[in-house]
């Protein structure tokens, strides 16, 4: 077994469920590779299978959420969980076996320099595909929040990111919950609440099993919700407090 203790012991991954036994086990025997069963924390999100059994088993921390509230939401609940425990550290990582837990400990050591860290699909020598519509919509997505972070950001709707204690103050009080909001539009309000935003290159793999949350239909009206937010955004200064 690998050495835990080279880990950052501070440091939590939250890992958000909604129906994913077919794949979650899986998930979490690689994910105890590389870290102790109590840095992990998963959300159930309201499922009806067997997520919280198989969680159980692993003598993980389980959080039950009454019923399903969306990846933001349960992201916002371990946030909590994080700032109520003491860790100075959480990872977002996913249940489906996309992440490769390899890129854990190099998304908490840039945690050193930035508040927000968005691990990129599309870094170096990147093989990640995705449709000509979707990689449409995700470039101008890119190009809007890349323009309004003052940064150049190339995956902006990773769920694999990580936040450091500054960040974690913020996003325990409100993390947005729809669907691409707690990716694209969090990006936009951790830097307009003055938060550091990085990026490393990641690999990552498809879906290895289970349902996505959302269908196809709805990812393009959330696309749509996203941009025409972002375009309000970027109309508008941000107030500064006084």
């Amino acid at each position: 077994m690998k050495d835990i203790q080279t880990l950052n012991r501070s440091a939590l991954i939250v890992i958000p469920a909604f129906n994913e036994e077919l794949v979650l086990e899986q998930t979490l025997n690689a994910l105890l590779q590389e870290v102790s069963s109590n840095q992990v924390l998963v959300v159930n999100d309201g499922s009806t299978d067997k997520t919280s059994q198989i969680v159980n088993d692993k003598s993980i921390n389980l959080l039950e959420l009454p019923f399903n509230l969306g990846v933001g939401a349960a992201m916002r609940s371990g946030f909590q969980f994080a700032k109520e425990n003491g860790f100075q550290k959480v990872i977002q990582f996913d249940a489906d076996l996309q992440h490769h837990p390899k890129h854990i400990k190099e998304i908490i050591s840039e945690l050193d320099k930035y508040d927000v860290v968005v691990g990129s699909r599309f870094g170096v020598n990147s093989s990640y595909k995705v449709s000509l519509v979707r990689s449409l919509a995700m470039a101008l997505l890119r190009d809007s929040v890349t323009r309004h972070v003052g940064r150049k950001m190339t995956d902006v709707t990773s769920g694999f990111r990580g936040a450091n204690k500054k960040a974690i103050d913020i996003f325990a009080n409100f993390y947005p919950s729809e669907y691409l909001a707690d990716t694209v539009e969090s990006l936009i309000m951790a830097h307009d609440k003055g938060l550091t935003i990085g990026e490393i290159p990641v690999t990552m793999q498809e879906r290895q099993g289970g349902i996505p949350s959302q269908n196809i239909f709805r990812s393009t009206l959330y696309l749509l919700r996203s941009i025409l937010v972002i375009i309000a955004t970027l109309t508008v200064k941000p107030r500064k407090d006084k």
